[in-house]
């Protein structure tokens, strides 16, 4: 078994339960597993020694939200200034062109992205299967993934509820149920590994109320729990959502998620916004999760997530940078900023620290997730997942008073190395195991072909099409 030292560290922030430091600290691994952590360790040898001179060692952060297909529609001019169900309208039309390709160069461009913002786990909510393209989408994720080394989180997402049905998407990207159910069970039997160092683990993930059928709802929760895997959907997250289910099912969005086996343990949601408190304090009680994507909720206007409120009341909380098209960007350093500024600003400045951020975004997240037996923190019998920053960069000078929120509070995107398992993923600030600049020329090559295709079909600005539309269904929710 291979093993790795890392030593002489300027400091090893552990976030373990005493949140701990250890100035001038090392770590000893034996394959994935930490044996030892702490300042003299009786190791001078190892397969692999690191000297982390000058270096921050942290835990690696824990992405529990995003759309990585959406890499290819960043920066979309018609999509930058519209709230949630408009966005989604306006960017379906590009979306059901994806092609198996697509998918896989968007994912690798995605989780490299993470890998050099400190991630080292990440999940991801698959849901667009366009009409005519092989429904073995997530498999080109879970490709990419493999061949970057990071943990990945896939959960196979679902829409089965169309236009022409009262749904938000179009029909050209949902599937039958029976379709939908099959391949879930593929995709889990396939690649589902519930080990403790697992590199790959599945979860179920219907893609909210307005796009899936309570029929759905229901099969999959079932389906789920017969595999025992997690169980994750947007809820939540507008009003219009909150519109929706109340003229649609005559009941609020977290009623319809009770009535169809959507509470428990094992169930994370996606934004979790709109919550009243009744609702807050009943989530806290049966254990569900929720994954808090505060740039995405800030550029679609979508509000602002009761954070102070979700914690005081037990619920789960953890990190997501939500899909790249309503981000621009898969940095979960920058969200880690962007959460401790917003909600200064909205809970007053000393409600969250950058350190008790960092808690949500490590160990918080891997609770979310339920695999904090393994990640979320540096600790002996946990994984060797971790990010180091170098404090001799100039961005740094002047600011070293506070290890622990350093990259928080000076708002750094990039790390200098990232492991994952005890392997090294990003050195020196670029990923090892690929090309960037062939990948990203690669990558851009396909974003143009994905947004020429989807011009050509709707041959007029897409802003003016949506100006004409007039279908029923969710289309009376846009404001």
């Amino acid at each position: 078994m291979k093993t790795l030292l890392i030593k002489n560290a300027r400091n090893i922030i552990t976030m373990d339960e005493q949140r701990r430091q250890f100035p001038g600290g090392s770590m000893y691994v034996e394959g994935q597993e930490i044996k030892a952590i702490g300042v003299d360790l009786p190791y001078e040898a190892a397969d692999e020694v690191i000297d982390a001179r000058g270096k921050i060692i942290f835990p690696g952060l824990i992405n529990t939200h995003h759309h990585l297909y959406q890499t290819f529609t960043r920066n979309i001019p018609w999509a930058q200034d519209c709230e949630l169900f408009d966005w989604l309208l306006t960017l379906y039309d590009i979306w059901h062109h994806l092609r198996p390709e697509d998918v896989y160069l968007s994912a690798k461009v995605g989780l490299g992205e993470l890998l050099k913002s400190g991630c080292t786990t990440a999940s991801d909510h698959f849901y667009v299967f366009p009409n005519g393209v092989s429904g073995e989408l997530l498999d080109e994720e879970i490709r990419a993934a493999s061949e970057l080394g990071i943990r990945f989180f896939p959960t196979r997402g679902s829409m089965s509820l169309g236009r022409s049905q009262g749904g938000l998407p179009p029909d050209e990207v949902v599937q039958t149920e029976k379709t939908i159910l099959q391949d879930t069970m593929r995709v889990i039997e396939t690649y589902h590994d519930a080990s403790k160092f697992s590199m790959t683990r599945v979860g179920v993930a219907p893609c909210s109320p307005f796009s899936v059928s309570r029929d759905l709802l229901r099969e999959s929760a079932a389906l789920a729990r017969s595999y025992d895997v997690r169980l994750h959907t947007h809820l939540a997250e507008t009003k219009d959502e909150e519109d929706f289910c109340l003229e649609k099912y005559g009941m609020r969005p977290l009623q319809l998620m009770e009535e169809t086996g959507w509470v428990g343990n094992d169930v994370w949601f996606a934004h979790g916004i709109w919550f009243n408190d009744e609702e807050i304090i009943k989530m806290g009680s049966c254990g569900c999760g929720v994954a808090h994507c505060p740039s995405s909720n800030m550029k679609l206007s979508s509000g602002t997530f009761p954070i102070m409120k979700m914690l005081e009341n037990g619920v789960k909380v953890g990190l997501g940078v939500d899909g790249s098209a309503s981000n621009d960007a898969s940095s979960m350093l920058l969200e880690l900023k962007v959460m401790n500024l917003l909600h200064k600003l909205q809970h007053g400045s000393t409600a969250l620290s950058a350190e008790d951020c960092l808690h949500i975004a490590t160990r918080g997240s891997a609770k979310v997730l339920g695999w904090d037996d393994a990640i979320g923190s540096l600790e002996v019998g946990k994984a060797a997942d971790l990010f180091m920053i170098d404090s001799k960069r100039l961005e740094f000078a002047g600011a070293l008073f506070d290890d622990a929120a350093l990259p928080i509070i000076t708002g750094t995107s990039q790390v200098d190395m990232t492991i994952v398992g005890g392997k090294v993923v990003v050195k020196e600030g670029r990923l090892v195991n690929t090309d960037e600049g062939m990948l990203a020329e690669k990558a851009q090559m396909a974003a143009n072909r994905l947004v020429e295709v989807a011009s050509r079909h709707t041959k007029v600005n897409y802003r003016k099409i949506r100006a004409r539309e007039n279908s029923a269904g969710a289309w009376k929710y846009l404001k």
